[in-house]
């Protein structure tokens, strides 16, 4: 990978990570200090709950994609040490999928009238499962490149001992 890439990979994850915090911290000092009463509309404090939870999720993710990053730019994403980090990352989708779920049910009340929005929301924490699944599949490939790897140097320590 690229010094360019990296750099802008890592400027990304730097930038969602930094909106992620603010508002979280946002959500929190609403919840907290009681500023934005809720007028029965929407259940904002549950929403706003999930939202602080979710972007826990979001940020749990990228922080095992930066060291992700960092193992691919040492070379040594091809070890076992990765997969604990892609796993991390599938927990984290898993997690705001059902963060996403539970927004859709405590919405789900207030769209009555249309019940599309309820099912296009869940047909939305369908697709994040998806993801989760895609780096599951991603998983199985580093899992083949890692056994990959080592017979690759199994193969060469034995060439080296016939030479």
């Amino acid at each position: 990978m690229g010094k360019l890439t990296v750099g802008a990979l890592r400027a990304v994850l730097v930038v969602v990570l930094a909106g992620t915090v603010f508002v979280q911290a946002g959500m929190v000092w609403t919840l907290v200090s009681g500023n934005d009463p809720e007028d029965g509309s929407l259940p904002l404090t549950p929403l706003r709950v999930m939202t602080i939870l979710g972007m826990a999720a979001a940020q749990v993710a990228l922080v095992c994609v930066w060291r992700l990053v960092t193992m691919v730019q040492r070379g040594t994403v091809f070890s076992h040490a990765a997969f604990r980090h892609v796993d991390v990352v599938i927990g984290a989708i898993v997690a705001a999928a059902l963060v996403w779920f539970t927004v859709t049910a405590i919405n789900a009340p207030g769209q009555r009238d249309d019940p599309g929005v309820t099912v296009i929301m869940g047909g939305v924490g369908v697709a994040i499962l998806g993801v989760a699944l895609i780096v599951l599949v991603l998983r199985m490939l580093l899992a083949q490149a890692v056994a990959r790897d080592g017979e690759a140097a199994q193969m060469q320590a034995e060439l080296d001992e016939v030479i």
